[in-house]
């Protein structure tokens, strides 16, 4: 890894500018990054090549004047997003190999604006997790695992002189392994995205969040994570879990980053119904620093029984830290909040169940032969889809048959516009939430996979906001007493990005986070 790695998005478009480097110079380092990086299994896809174009592209756009936004920096895409040419899997076998002949509007945008593309990134499969363990392509580990950096001797074979030669073996060199004590996970289903901004292998990442899948993994490895406001981004082009829910949004470093590429991402698109044609606030700009004035709610239901006494203490903490930039705390009651996690596996399955029916084996993606139509469709879906997707299909088609509607979905649907109304309240007495982001730090690969039920209560304080709809934020702010990272979640009346971001960023600065994670300082 190079110093270029270090940088952050706004601290490399300085230098950009500057010409003390160019994007290809930048661009070569963070692939190098993603090589030396393989061993968390962030990556699905590399891309390289691309990434070399991209960011020769985007040095003849600063050369003649027309640098956009994102000019020349190297991101990395969750494999959830379309992304013409390129394989796009959303984590699952169904989909594996194919090639859509399209882009999403976000990568689109992205593209836009002069972001340059290093890969495709792990994930969930089909974004239905909280721990990345349940991808096809096999589970993400957190850079945060602890371990050691040793080196071995291997031969490596030189495929141009064997070429020439015929056989021809180069002595052998020392190369770097990493070794684990123990492999935690990065959190989920942005697993792979968040993996890779925190260990340096890509400088952001498109994330997307169902119930909590940018925040709560954002949390877990100590970035930044953003959901905006559902239909603030467009979601055409990208594969649909719970299209109710499903919203797009950055995984970055810092606050400023996430603003940056927020500004990017959003925007009107006439191709997704549920889009919001509203002009695209400067996020950046609204990082002011100054809060003075600013109500902040303190939910009284998120002091949950069993979360751990730090947590309390960081998010005690936060209040202070607001406090003391001029803001007012303030207690708030949402009280349907506790129905929130049995509302979202309703709604979320019952829309998973009918988004999913279109794998079937003909028109793309795998399929596995049958005696009949009928057979093929069984093969196919039996053997594309992993064991959670089944469990939340035939959870959704349970509570969406016939005589289990009115009981099940119906009543969901009605404490959903309960827990968005607690919201509408709350927030005529504040003009933010602070909450915790996840109910404990980042566990072992393997821990609950035998409880779904363990595994669903990651998402208990990121749910509700997911059902209003609502914008949120996690904000890395302290350690735990077992070393990993703690986050802060700041939640926003309906496109107030801008207010969000601003309380964030005092948040961030107030914290100053610096750790790195083991296998990056290792590294550097």
């Amino acid at each position: 890894m190079t110093d270029l790695t270090k940088l952050t998005m706004t601290g490399a478009l300085e230098g950009l500018a500057k010409g003390e480097f160019t994007s290809v110079e930048l661009t070569e380092a963070h692939v190098r990054a993603v090589e030396a990086s393989r061993a968390l299994n962030a990556y699905i896809t590399e891309t390289p090549d691309q990434a070399i174009a991209m960011a020769e592209r985007a040095d003849a756009q600063r050369a003649k004047g027309e640098a956009g936004p994102m000019n020349g920096l190297p991101i990395a895409v969750k494999d959830l997003f379309c992304t013409a040419g390129f394989q796009t899997t959303a984590g699952s076998h169904i989909l594996e190999g194919f090639k859509p002949p399209y882009e999403s509007t976000v990568t689109a945008n992205l593209w836009r604006d002069g972001a340059v593309m290093l890969g495709k990134v792990n994930l969930d499969e089909f974004a239905m997790g909280s721990s990345n363990v349940t991808s096809y392509f096999g589970p993400v580990i957190s850079p945060w695992s602890p371990g050691v950096l040793v080196q071995r001797d291997a031969a490596e074979t030189d495929a141009g002189f064997l070429a020439e030669v015929t056989a021809a073996i180069r002595q052998p060199r020392p190369v770097q392994e990493w070794q684990w004590s123990r492999k935690l996970v990065p959190g989920g289903s942005s697993g792979g995205s968040a993996a890779a901004v925190a260990a340096r292998c890509a400088m952001a990442a498109t994330g997307t969040d169902t119930g909590g899948s940018i925040r709560q993994p954002a949390s877990f490895v100590g970035i930044v994570g953003i959901k905006p406001t559902y239909g603030r981004c467009s979601r055409w082009g990208i594969v649909s879990f719970a299209s109710s829910l499903d919203q797009a949004g950055p995984m970055t470093r810092t606050v400023a980053d996430a603003a940056l590429m927020l500004g990017s991402m959003c925007g009107y698109d006439p191709k997704d119904s549920t889009s919001v044609d509203m002009p695209v606030p400067d996020f950046k700009a609204a990082l002011t620093g100054d809060i003075r004035g600013l109500k902040v709610g303190i939910p009284k239901e998120y002091r949950v029984d069993g979360m751990p006494a730090e947590i309390e203490k960081l998010w005690q903490q936060g209040i202070d830290w607001l406090r003391a930039a001029g803001a007012e705390p303030v207690e708030i009651s949402l009280p349907h909040t506790k129905y929130a996690l049995a509302t979202y596996y309703i709604v979320a399955p019952a829309e998973c169940s009918s988004n999913l029916a279109r794998y079937d084996g003909v028109r793309f993606g795998l399929r596995v032969e049958g005696g009949d139509l009928k057979e093929m469709y069984e093969n196919t879906r039996a053997e594309g889809f992993g064991a959670e997707v089944k469990r939340r299909i035939m959870i959704g088609t349970y509570v969406l048959s016939a005589g289990y509607y009115d009981a099940y979905y119906r009543k969901a649907q009605q404490v959903r516009t309960r827990i968005a109304q607690d919201f509408e309240e709350a927030f005529k007495l504040c003009d933010v939430i602070l909450t915790p982001t996840a109910p404990s730090t980042a566990f072992e690969i393997g821990a609950n996979m035998d409880d779904p039920i363990a595994m669903y209560l990651n998402d208990v304080f990121t749910v509700p906001a997911s059902l209003a709809g609502l914008p949120g934020i996690s904000v890395p702010a302290g350690l735990a007493s077992d070393g990993l990272p703690l986050g802060l979640q700041i939640l926003g009346r309906p496109f107030d990005e801008a207010t969000v971001l601003k309380v964030a960023h005092v948040v961030e600065n107030a914290a100053d986070f610096t750790a790195l994670p083991p296998f990056v300082s290792a590294r550097y």
